[in-house]
């Protein structure tokens, strides 16, 4: 029996009258990479911070690695990159390994102090990030793509049951941005690692993420690629050419 990462249910989330997100259902299986895709103000964001509890729906349940939400407490167990680091100075004199070190302060009790098997981790995440030749630099040196990779190396250098990225690849030139594509399937497929990918990259999404998840308020559609490239529903949702798009791999 496949085991549930993430679990929502009948999850409602209201800003002041205006209903953000209505009856949201679906289960993400552990070792799961799913694509989190919808237009512009759909909710997709709102819906990540509701899985994490950044903010509590007017409706619904989630559960974490089998745990209700309310109670979860295994937080070093997910890795997560927000869209915007709203809470990150730039001006801050912090160098890019004392930023991806920080990633690792969740799992430490008082008094929080790295050890050397810490350090190693710290020299991994900068490797698969390809920025080691940085990690002495000001994080606010850097330019945007470099202090993105030092993010994402943040939020996977504890090695996380769950990694969950909004808009990760924004700021990356299309070099890094195959590289670091590249990287998630690796970290999916080597160590079986729970992937949540929200992108507005919707014609490219099918040839990395083994799921479709489209929200728009509401879910429109949930499943494997070969699901949705088979529906007839999304044909007439989406139009045929639409449907090709997000199809590209299955020509």
């Amino acid at each position: 029996m496949s085991e549930s990462a993430v679990a929502v249910e009948h999850l409602h989330f209201r800003y002041n009258s205006f209903e953000v997100l209505e009856d949201i259902t679906f289960e993400i299986v552990r070792g799961d990479y799913v694509g989190l895709v919808g237009p512009n103000g759909s909710g997709k964001t709102t819906l990540i911070k509701a899985v994490l509890g950044l903010v509590v729906p007017s409706k619904g349940s989630v559960r974490l690695l089998g745990e209700d939400l309310r109670s979860f407490r295994a937080w070093s167990k997910i890795g997560y990159l927000p869209q915007k680091m709203s809470s990150f100075n730039p001006h801050f004199p912090c160098t890019v390994r004392e930023v991806v070190s920080l990633g690792l302060f969740s799992q430490k009790k008082f008094p929080r102090s790295l050890h050397r098997t810490d350090e190693r981790a710290v020299d991994r995440a900068l490797d698969l990030l390809n920025i080691s030749d940085l990690k002495h630099s000001r994080i606010g040196e850097l330019s945007g793509g470099q202090q993105q990779r030092a993010f994402i190396a943040r939020a996977v250098v504890n090695n996380p049951e769950i990694l969950i990225l909004d808009e990760p690849t924004s700021a990356l030139d299309p070099e890094t941005r195959e590289s670091f594509y590249d990287l998630l399937r690796d970290l999916n497929a080597s160590q079986r690692m729970t992937i949540v990918l929200v992108t507005h990259d919707i014609g490219n999404i099918g040839k990395y993420a083994g799921k479709f998840l489209y929200v728009d308020r509401r879910i429109i559609f949930y499943g494997s690629f070969e699901e949705f490239c088979a529906s007839e529903d999304m044909t007439t949702f989406f139009g045929v050419t639409s449907q090709h798009i997000i199809c590209q791999r299955h020509r």
